[in-house]
């Protein structure tokens, strides 16, 4: 099929010819062409771990790639495999199922044929079981050391641990092991199981973490909570939070600058840090960003406002350029509203030393102001969105941009997710947008 399809013959014939959907042909052909034949018989014996379905299905819950691609990337030879691992993963509370692999033992009557064999496979039988007392010996006390810090640990650990290492040896083995009764097990088991009673948090924990792609740690997911209705501390879900491996993702520094020296008039500084305003349109910061993917590259310039951290307005090009700022400068002024009481700050980057840039702000009576040279956090609130930005949506996570076409829209999505549905501590649970809303309406 491979090779027809190289010489020229489409998926309609082929699907035609092979009596296969379109769909599962193009699939094969992109698999083979991947991996190579090999990979189908490779497939037929192959195991996957706990942690590598749970990564490959992070691929597409957080990260949003497609099931296909993942499948074809990983070197399933279905994407149904991949679909069925995505619906036992909700399924199951958002826990990876993990298939048993194995045939079960044989019956022994069939070697009852003569003692002698019976006798040597009873000697093999010994050993064997022998090896897995002292593999479950040695697991069990590893255990016990790592949880218990005193001498004698108590039974609600033992019995914890044994519940954790049913799935690998005998049940009865690990009660021996132990020191304790199958009744003692089972009444500390049915007495208490400690996150039992946190079943529906824990779904609703999970629910929220996926719905924000990773991107919400455990303060804000404990807002999300108080929002929905749940009232719970925040170190209860960060416990929960850190069990089941559910991990805000780790922030990174911007490199881009647009400071070229001294071209135009440096405004002073009339910020000098305080970042608070208590009503919108007091105070705005600007600047602009760069997105390098694979060699191309993108700007941001945006304006935010100090009042909620709301983005005002915003411009995305490929240039770095005067047009970008005046463009973005327009979309803010839309409203015709008065800004004669504001104070817009930037960088010295070479677009707001620029004489036209400082003429509109003048026309609209705004008070501009400029951070000190090399004094970066005199204009921290952009240095802190642009982080978040990109921690969110962007680093460890370019390869599921194809084109610059598509990071474009991400970065668009993502900013009308961060004024419309992200939720900040600092507001008590509101969006930028719901808290700007709030101060409009009162006034």
């Amino acid at each position: 099929m491979f090779e027809r399809r190289k010489n020229g013959e489409t998926i309609p014939s082929l699907a035609k010819a092979f009596n296969v959907q379109e769909s599962n042909i193009k699939y094969l052909i992109a698999l083979i062409k991947k991996h190579g034949y090999n990979i189908l018989r490779e497939n037929k014996n192959r195991a996957y771990s706990k942690d590598f379905k749970l990564q490959t299905i992070n691929r597409i819950l957080i990260n949003h790639e497609s099931i296909n691609s993942v499948a074809i990337d990983i070197g399933l030879t279905s994407s149904g495999i991949l679909d069925n691992w995505l619906s036992k993963f909700k399924e199951n509370g958002y826990n990876v199922v993990e298939n048993k692999k194995g045939r079960k033992p044989k019956s022994m009557t069939k070697l009852k044929k003569n003692d002698k064999v019976l006798s040597e496979q009873d000697k093999i039988k010994q050993l064997e079981e022998e090896n897995l007392y002292l593999k479950a010996e040695n697991e069990y006390f590893k255990k016990i050391e790592s949880s218990s810090s005193r001498k004698e640990a108590k039974r609600e650990e033992k019995v914890k641990i044994i519940a954790e290492l049913r799935a690998k040896y005998p049940f009865k083995t690990l009660l021996k092991i132990a020191g304790i009764s199958k009744s003692v097990y089972y009444y500390y088991i049915g007495k208490k199981d400690i996150d039992e009673k946190n079943k529906d948090i824990i779904e609703k924990i999970k629910e929220i973490y996926y719905a924000n792609k990773g991107r919400y740690g455990y303060r804000r997911v404990t807002l999300e909570l108080k929002n929905q209705g749940f009232n719970i501390n925040h170190k209860k879900v960060q416990r929960l939070m850190k069990k089941f491996n559910l991990q805000s993702i780790i922030r990174k520094k911007r490199k881009y600058s647009s400071y070229k020296g001294r071209i135009g008039k440096i405004a002073d500084n009339h910020i000098k840090r305080n970042f608070e305003a208590t009503a919108p349109n007091q105070k705005w910061f600007t600047d602009v960003t760069e997105f390098n993917l694979r060699g191309e590259k993108l700007y941001l310039s945006p304006i935010l406002d100090a009042y909620g951290r709301y983005i005002v307005s915003y411009d995305i090009s490929r240039s770095a350029n005067l047009e970008q700022i005046n463009h973005m400068l327009n979309l803010a002024f839309k409203e015709n509203e008065n800004y004669e009481n504001l104070i817009f700050h930037s960088d010295q980057g070479w677009q707001y030393q620029h004489y036209s840039y400082q003429e509109k702000l003048k026309e609209k009576k705004i008070t501009q102001s400029m951070s000190r040279k090399g004094n970066s956090l005199d204009n921290g609130l952009m240095e802190c969105f642009f982080g978040l930005l990109k921690l969110e949506m962007f680093y460890e996570q370019e390869e599921k941009y194809k084109t610059l076409e598509e990071l474009k829209e991400a970065i668009e999505d993502y900013i009308y997710y961060y004024n419309n549905k992200r939720i900040k501590e600092k507001l008590k649970g509101l969006t930028p947008a719901s808290y700007r809303s709030q101060s409009l309406l009162v006034s």
